[in-house]
């Protein structure tokens, strides 16, 4: 039996807004310029979402580099700069412990385009077509 504090995707409600704190926190301190890195001052990046651990004690942050430009060297700027970004959050958002932050690189656009690629096929809009009718 679901508890009414869950989403329908099982995730409690407390998680995803805490996670939705985390990803404030770091999208401000990215769009600032707070962090001192060379790599992190000459791209955009958006972080996509923030996943909590049930005890919140991780964070897997995913991250998107404007149009997928050196995602690689983002991650790895992100990855080096992690101490600095886990105490701002640590400071920004009032929790009992400061969560450890994983940065991971965000697929799902890439996922969505695969499948929309895959929908416009000829032979796939023949069948979806036949359904139609």
């Amino acid at each position: 039996m679901a508890r009414h504090n869950e989403t329908p995707e099982g995730r409690s409600v407390r998680l995803l807004r805490v996670g939705e704190q985390v990803r404030h926190v770091l999208s401000d301190l990215l769009a600032r310029g707070t962090v001192h890195d060379d790599v992190l001052t000459s791209h955009s990046v958006s972080i996509t979402e923030v996943r909590m651990s049930p005890d919140l004690r991780h964070a897997t942050v995913f991250v998107k580099s404007l149009l997928g430009a050196d995602e690689a060297e983002v991650i790895k700027a992100l990855r080096t700069n992690t101490a600095f970004l886990q105490r701002e959050v640590a400071s920004k958002v009032r929790m009992k412990y400061a969560a450890k932050l994983k940065f991971l690189p965000d697929e799902s656009f890439d996922e969505a385009s695969h499948i929309e690629k895959l929908l416009s096929n000829p032979h796939v809009t023949q069948d979806l077509n036949v359904d139609d009718e």
